[in-house]
């Protein structure tokens, strides 16, 4: 901290080494034009790692922290106009956010990699240079920003406030969430039995936060993503038309979601606590022990899944996969942990 309690400016927080770490922002016209894939791909075909893709409606406040230096550098041509074009070009239109890591250097990598501001200036092999389409002379006769499709930090104190700008100032990368946090899913047959919650309260019991309930109908891609290994392995599953029994037992259906937080090693925590699968294998005391009503040999008599009320993330990376199909891709914003927050459930029909 400094002097005046404010946090100091350096490449290092919280764990994050922003020597090493670039925010790339895709602009809103690459994101119109279709481009936001081809340009990560460019970037990943460099040997950097990119991660944490994040579409985000910028906020007015937003691209003006991002444009900062242009905005209070008083030998800017153009300042008188500048925060209107600025506005006109970012503000409420949608932009996606990515991660990318690398080695030391990696700013000035990716400022060679995107090219010259503009586009007509841009080399071969640039982003800018192969997939732009605008020109400074065009976007000056037109009083507005050029559109040169992608922005990429320029050294690490930029990388550390872009980083605060998308994702949330003090946030930790993305990952780390993941290794203390598991999408808890209320299936149908808990819906329908009218334990949800009972279920959730059960899992806060345990000293895990819970938050962010949500209330979904079910789609059918949403059944398949989350079951895709049972798909997948369908051949070991004779006995049912898996796909079938998928359908029947989710499209349309209302289940409940909601985010479990703890410590590292949640996800194990919580698979003891639901139960084994078959809820008359499930010992006394965990979820499916004490309300479950069904059985894997009535299932299969029946040519259908088992109703066993509750599923939970099995590792990390499962979590980030459920939280995508049942939360959205689009709203990683709702990862940041929170600190001894209550059990206060929200309801929002999707």
């Amino acid at each position: 901290m400094s002097a005046n309690g404010r946090p100091m400016s350096g490449a290092v927080v919280n764990g994050v080494d922003f020597e090493r770490w670039a925010v790339v922002l895709c602009k809103p016209d690459a994101v119109a034009r279709g481009l936001t894939n081809r340009i990560l791909e460019m970037i990943s075909d460099t040997g950097v790692t990119v991660s944490d893709r994040m579409d985000v409606v910028a906020q007015p406040w937003q691209p003006h922290v991002v444009y900062r230096d242009m905005l209070a550098d008083t030998g800017h041509r153009n300042l008188r106009n500048l925060p209107a074009y600025i506005d006109a070009a970012y503000a409420n239109q949608t932009v996606t956010v990515a991660l990318a890591h690398g080695g030391l250097g990696i700013h000035a990598k990716l400022r060679q990699l995107i090219g010259h501001t503009d586009p007509t200036r841009a080399v071969p092999g640039t982003i800018r240079g192969d997939l732009g389409d605008d020109s400074l002379a065009v976007a000056n006769a037109e009083n507005r920003l050029i559109r040169n499709l992608v922005h990429t930090s320029d050294d690490p104190s930029s990388a550390r406030r872009e980083y605060g700008t998308w994702w949330g100032p003090g946030r930790r990368l993305l990952e780390s969430d993941f290794d203390t946090c598991s999408v808890i899913l209320c299936k149908p047959d808990a819906v329908e039995r009218g334990l949800v919650d009972a279920v959730l309260e059960r899992i806060a019991a345990a000293g895990v936060t819970v938050r962010l309930r949500v209330d979904v109908t079910v789609q059918p891609w949403q059944a398949h993503v989350h079951y895709w290994d049972l798909l997948v392995d369908a051949d070991y599953f004779p006995d049912r038309d898996i796909p079938v029994c998928l359908d029947d037992a989710y499209a349309g259906k209302k289940v409940t979601v909601a985010l479990a937080y703890g410590e590292p090693g949640i996800h194990a925590r919580l698979r003891q606590l639901i139960g084994h699968f078959d809820p008359t294998r499930a010992a006394a005391g965990t979820i499916r022990g004490d309300y479950g009503n069904d059985s894997l040999e009535a299932a299969l008599a029946e040519g259908r899944l088992v109703h066993n009320l509750v599923h939970t993330s099995d590792d990390p990376d499962a979590t980030r996969r459920d939280f995508g199909t049942w939360f959205g891709a689009g709203r990683r914003l709702l990862l940041t942990s929170p600190s001894g927050v209550p059990l206060q459930p929200t309801h929002a029909d999707r």
